[in-house]
């Protein structure tokens, strides 16, 4: 017996239909009856059938037409016709049309179930077909997909990617390894090694990585640059082995770490900058207790003084400059922009001016604040902000002459407010203006040799406006003066 199937009849004789009704019922079909073509057309399409049985003479739409409408329908329907006006050149057009099978009237209860079961044979080796069909396209979309992905992945990896057979060959190599190891053209499958990587150093380590023994999973290497406008990279060759656990090629991971071999040496070179700078005030500190200790030639208490008066400047710049330095880390950890609010600029500009005007008395320079109490509000830090516009007029009194002046402008404009700084010192040479805003860096003149500083107020002032989305920039001429503008979005 057949799996339950769902059979359509569409005949005009009643008795053929009760009776293929009755005959297919009985051996486990469902089925449904329809008395000619249109009304037989619109049950097939309310309802899915495995096979449909269509008498050919039938008024209103005929069993050809039909045929048909049902093509359109479902292609993979079976369909078989029956007729009582059976010749050959009605069974071949009715083939034509699209029918499986044709039984002529009349007809056994045998003939019929034969032909059923071979139509619903028929039909189940189609659906199976077609779910094959599907699950193989369903498998292939899934794997170009996947593969898709995996490319997509690939290509769009910072680091290079390198993979060779045993042969030295190249199988793969992404857009990133092209790029660092200098290739300028597309990398053909099956290339020598050799003339994709020039340096023998890194064919070497592939080498090696093709020979690996036992228990070693990984070779990593420092390659080189064949000259200073060349990276240098670090390659990490790792072994592809098959299901017996030979080795058949090597994946190489290439890394740029040209970056990180600067940032050890800027580290180096920083330490040995803040050991110098440490080391000349501590040195004065302890020569000038020393005196005192030794007490030789020091009976008068003012000489005593003095020496303590210089060891405290000593220190207050030893405590600047540790300041600085705690300021210069906090910055490089990614810390400059702390908790932001909004605040009034010129208010903070005018605790600024006040906080240090009496040290413009002290060195008899006239400080003039010229900006106005209605300044837009901006977002920032006020401790960083204070700390910026402290050191620019702090420096533009210390670097002014007696009787100088030092201005303090703010405006706003479109969408930023400028802020300048403006004396009528000593000047910056023009050589000079584009190194301040280094690390530990000093003007060094006859004029500035009496004058404390740590080299990196500008450093520091610099990098808190970047992180507030601001800028510095300075104007200076020698003998006339040097204007330092800032730039801080509303």
């Amino acid at each position: 017996m057949m799996p339950l199937t769902k059979i359509l009849i569409v005949d005009d004789e009643p008795p053929i239909r009760v009776a293929c009704a009755k005959i297919l019922s009985e051996q486990g079909s469902t089925t449904v009856v329809a008395e000619n073509g249109l009304v037989g057309l619109e049950k097939a399409k309310a309802q899915d059938f495995d096979l449909v049985l269509i008498d050919l003479k039938m008024p209103q739409m005929d069993g050809m037409e039909l045929l048909g409408h049902l093509n359109v329908l479902d292609p993979d329907l079976v369909k078989i016709v029956i007729t009582g006006f059976a010749t050959l050149d009605t069974a071949i057009e009715a083939v034509q049309k699209g029918a499986y099978d044709y039984l002529p009237k009349p007809f056994t209860p045998g003939e019929l179930r034969t032909r059923v079961n071979r139509g619903l044979e028929k039909r189940a080796l189609l659906r199976e077909a077609k779910r094959l069909r599907e699950e193989r396209e369903k498998n292939l979309l899934e794997l170009a997909n996947e593969k898709n992905r995996t490319q997509t992945i690939i290509h769009c990896m910072g680091d290079g990617l390198l993979v060779t057979n045993r042969d030295r060959q190249v199988v793969l190599c992404n857009p990133s390894g092209r790029r660092l190891l200098k290739v300028k053209r597309p990398v053909q499958v099956g290339e020598p090694l050799d003339q994709v990587a020039g340096c023998p150093e890194f064919v070497e380590l592939i080498e090696s990585t093709l020979n690996l023994k036992g228990g070693q999973e990984m070779t990593s290497k420092e390659i080189s640059p064949a000259s200073p406008s060349d990276p240098v990279l670090m390659a990490n060759c790792a072994p592809v082995k098959d299901e017996k656990g030979q080795i058949i090629g090597v994946v190489t991971v290439l890394r740029d770490i040209t970056e990180l071999k600067e940032l050890d040496k800027a580290k180096s070179t920083f330490v040995s900058m803040v050991a110098h700078e440490l080391r000349a005030p501590l040195a004065a500190i302890e020569g000038y207790l020393d005196v005192i200790l030794d007490g030789v030639g020091v009976e008068d208490p003012q000489k005593i003084n003095r020496i303590l008066d210089r060891s405290r400047e000593r220190t207050r710049g030893l405590l600047a400059l540790i300041n600085d330095l705690l300021a210069i880390s906090r910055m490089q950890g990614g810390r400059v922009s702390r908790e932001k609010e909004r605040l009034q600029l010129s208010s903070l500009l005018r605790e600024v001016v006040e906080l240090i005007k009496g040290e413009a008395l002290e060195r008899q320079v006239e400080l003039v604040a010229d900006f106005s109490e209605e300044l837009p509000l901006i977002s920032a830090n006020r401790e960083d902000l204070t700390r910026v516009f402290t050191n620019l007029v702090d420096n533009a009194i210390k670097y002014n002459r007696p009787g100088g002046k030092v201005f303090v402008r703010a405006r706003a404009n479109d969408a930023f407010i400028h802020v300048e700084v403006q004396d009528t010192g000593i000047g910056i040479p023009k050589e000079e203006r584009e190194k301040i805003f280094d690390e530990f860096y000093r003007v060094k003149s006859k004029e500035t040799q009496r004058i404390s500083g740590t080299g990196l107020g500008l450093c520091i002032a610099k990098r808190i406006l970047e992180a507030h989305n601001g800028d510095i920039e300075v104007e200076s001429q020698m003998n006339v003066g040097s204007t330092f503008r800032v730039l801080l979005p509303i």
